[in-house]
């Protein structure tokens, strides 16, 4: 019995714990859920709920209110916000110590809109960022976070949306996750030369006080499929 409960810790068959919240570490169903939710104690991985507000995301959400249709807004101008963010916050969160990766959701569902996750070396690294964080702000914005569950991003990612064939778009059950430029990623991770490039585990952020926070005022993998979530 141990062995079979074993077996399908995490999985559809698991009757008792959500699948998606152990393989992403979000659940569109919340404290709603019917099953539960393992929040960890202590983990390699924290993620930040709904840090990066796309200015894409933030013109469709009013112009969609407004019933109008979104403004069109050029793609090298987002990537370029996109990846001051990135680079703004990889330095920040590298100064508790070396990071695997850094991700950050490209999803539209409210539970997974603009999180990011940060997965460091050590563990204890992810627990001094995790204090430090806490209760501080982000482009006057609180920063939520938790440790996640999510150590391995090839189980929480859509393999469709990396090949640009998903077609549940920004509302899939799986993380799409923003791409940073080559470049940038030789930059911020070609510091850990002793390491391993990181595999899109998927990518890196700064840690401790954010640059806008210096006002602190003090399924499977790629099946982007129907499970629950």
């Amino acid at each position: 019995m141990a062995e079979h409960l074993a077996s399908i810790f995490g999985t559809e068959k698991d009757r008792v714990n959500c699948p998606f919240y152990f393989k992403i570490g979000a659940c569109r169903h919340g404290d709603r859920c019917s099953r539960l939710h393992n929040k960890p104690t202590l983990s390699q991985t924290i993620l930040m709920s709904n840090m990066y507000q796309s200015p894409e995301a933030a013109l469709a959400a009013q112009t969609q209110a407004g019933g109008l249709a979104p403004p069109n807004i050029d793609p090298r101008q987002l990537q370029e916000h996109f990846e001051d963010f990135y680079e703004d916050i990889f330095e920040e969160l590298a100064t508790f110590g070396e990071i695997e990766g850094l991700n950050v959701c490209d999803n539209l569902a409210d539970h997974m809109v603009g999180s990011v996750y940060v997965k460091y070396r050590e563990e204890e690294s992810a627990l001094a960022a995790l204090n430090a964080l806490s209760g501080r702000f982000y482009a006057g914005r609180p920063i939520l976070c938790e440790f996640s569950p999510v150590t391995d991003f090839r189980e929480s990612t859509c393999r469709q949306y990396e090949e640009n064939t998903c077609t549940r778009g920004g509302y899939c059950n799986f993380m799409h996750l923003k791409p940073i430029s080559k470049d940038l990623r030789k930059i911020l991770f070609g510091r850990y030369k002793k390491r391993e490039e990181p595999r899109d585990d998927r990518g890196g952020e700064r840690g401790g006080a954010p640059r806008d926070e210096r006002e602190r005022g003090g399924g499977e993998r790629g099946r982007g499929g129907d499970e629950r979530g």
